[in-house]
């Protein structure tokens, strides 16, 4: 006999007699059968599969068959709210879990999770931007949403919605909701989506991890993935308390009263001895720790909020995760000897559309990958930006085309892997990343620097465009010419847009810092 099982089923039973003039003919039903189930295994005649066991079986049964399944789950959370009924994370957790049974690649899981969480987040945010607003108008008063409500709502995504999608990420009901009502509050794209890619990176890593390093014992994941939960509630309860604790002193009458109430207390017999030993640590040490901490961290709280340096910070970041994300993930993948299954397809698909004049034109545009071009376009583009004194740019620009050339260098001889064969030009050392595919990043740089510092510039989103569009092409030649593996490229790419998104972020807080406009 289990008393537990027992109990509950007993405690349920009770409650549908107490309830059964209110519940309907549904729920009565559920109820019953979910009682009598308690109240059977309780018995122990019946006794539940081994989890771990099904998980294994599972994992075998799926194989590669994984992917799709956690991909369509994790877009179909958010993209088809299926996140209202059955939260993604345990999804995820199995799919961690088969691949540490090595039925699938861990990298590529998290890569697919990744993808797939932003893309059902968007579509979630395109069908709020396109039918929330009047739908909700509609049917909003049944559920007291009145038209001032929705007014509070936008404004509070305008002040907090990169937050409330980054923190959202976390937990299961905002999660299924937060896109569509960023995109129905008129939350612009721009800004929802680099808070997105960062939360969903986040929350897809978190649970391909966990489920990855705990593959032997599913029951063990479930418990961390619980106790995560609780954690991530708890701090955020914290921190809300916190802020409105922060806001509500501001006031001075607040302050005077939270004053008196406090003096008051330690006046109290029983409390004298601890308010002798706690006042004089509060005066001479929280005090004037709280602010002379105050400015930095109203300075890094705004870097996450929407306003212009926060996006563009927040931006930068989003680009540096997906690029590092890449360049090491595709690195470890090669290292020993492994390849991304588009390797050899590539190859295969450039042999067969070669063509002598292509391949002239391939070796001239590869060429706009070399340092012998590169340089002297950052030189030029930092004549250009030192005409309007922009140096953070200047610096952003030359500091991450030397970091980006040097890293690429040390990363080949580390991961060591060999070039395809029959190449059509000269090449030298290893073959990951690929060099001219890091090199060429700078394009995008200086089209993206010239573009928002050059105020006589046209066409800005022309050269954007143009500027992606050489990176682009100068990759696919050194795969066409045979120089590089598709993976080498793409960990170049990976690598460049990391190395210049981090001395973006580094510039603008430089700067931010340097015009004194955080108070200490």
């Amino acid at each position: 006999m289990k008393p537990l099982p027992l109990l509950g089923a007993v405690a349920l039973a009770a409650f549908l007699w107490w309830r059964r003039d209110r519940l309907g003919r549904v729920e009565r039903i559920a109820g019953v059968v979910v009682a009598l189930a308690l109240a059977v295994y309780s018995t122990g005649v019946v006794e539940l599969p081994n989890v771990e066991h099904l998980i294994e079986e599972l994992g075998r049964a799926l194989g590669p068959w994984t992917y799709a399944l956690v991909g369509i789950m994790a877009f179909l959370e958010t993209g088809a709210f299926v996140g209202l009924i059955a939260p993604g994370e345990t999804t995820i957790l199995v799919g961690g879990v088969v691949a540490g049974q090595g039925e699938i690649n861990l990298f590529a899981l998290i890569a697919l999770v990744w993808a797939c969480a932003v893309a059902g987040d968007v579509t979630s945010f395109l069908l709020g931007r396109r039918l929330g607003r009047d739908f909700l108008e509609r049917h909003g008063p049944r559920f007291k949403i009145t038209p001032d409500r929705l007014l509070q709502v936008e404004g509070f995504f305008d002040r907090h919605g990169g937050k409330a999608v980054l923190i959202g990420r976390f937990v299961g009901l905002i999660r299924a909701v937060a896109p569509f009502i960023a995109g129905s509050s008129k939350m612009p794209l721009r800004r929802f989506l680099p808070y997105d890619i960062i939360g969903a990176g986040l929350w897809g890593t978190t649970f391909c991890v966990l489920g990855y390093v705990f593959w032997q014992s599913f029951g063990t994941v479930a418990d961390y993935a619980g106790r995560g939960a609780f954690a991530l509630g708890t701090v955020i309860v914290v921190v809300g308390g916190g802020v409105f604790a922060y806001r509500w002193l501001r006031e001075a009458g607040n302050r005077r009263r939270a004053h008196e109430w406090l003096h008051e207390q330690s006046e109290r017999p029983a409390l004298r001895p601890v308010a002798r030993v706690v006042r004089p640590l509060v005066y001479r040490g929280v005090v004037p720790a709280a602010r002379r901490l105050a400015g930095p961290a109203r300075f890094t709280v705004d870097r996450f909020t929407p306003g212009d340096l926060g996006l563009e910070v927040t931006t930068l970041l989003a680009i540096a995760a997906v690029g590092s994300f890449t360049f090491f993930s595709l690195a470890f993948t090669v290292a020993d000897g492994g390849a991304l299954f588009s390797d050899g397809r590539a190859l295969r698909i450039s042999d067969d559309l070669r063509t002598p004049w292509l391949v002239d034109v391939a070796k001239v545009v590869t060429v706009l990958g070399s340092y012998a071009v590169v340089v002297p376009l950052c030189a030029a583009a930092g004549a250009i930006l030192a005409i309007w004194r922009r140096w953070g740019a200047i610096a952003v620009l030359w500091v991450g085309t030397a970091i980006a050339g040097l890293l690429s260098t040390i990363a080949k001889d580390v991961v060591d892997r060999p070039r395809p064969d029959d190449s059509l030009v000269a090449t030298a050392g290893n073959a990951y990343p690929s060099g001219h595919a890091v090199h060429a990043v700078a394009w995008v740089a200086v089209a993206v620097l010239l573009s928002r510092y050059v105020p006589w510039l046209a066409g800005r989103a022309f050269v954007v465009v143009a500027g992606i569009a050489i990176a682009a092409l100068v990759g696919l030649t050194r795969v066409y010419l045979h120089a590089h593996w598709w993976s080498d490229v793409l960990g170049g790419w990976g690598l460049a847009a990391t190395i210049y998104a981090v001395c973006g972020v580094g510039a603008l807080l430089v700067a931010y810092i340097r015009q004194n406009r955080v108070p200490t």
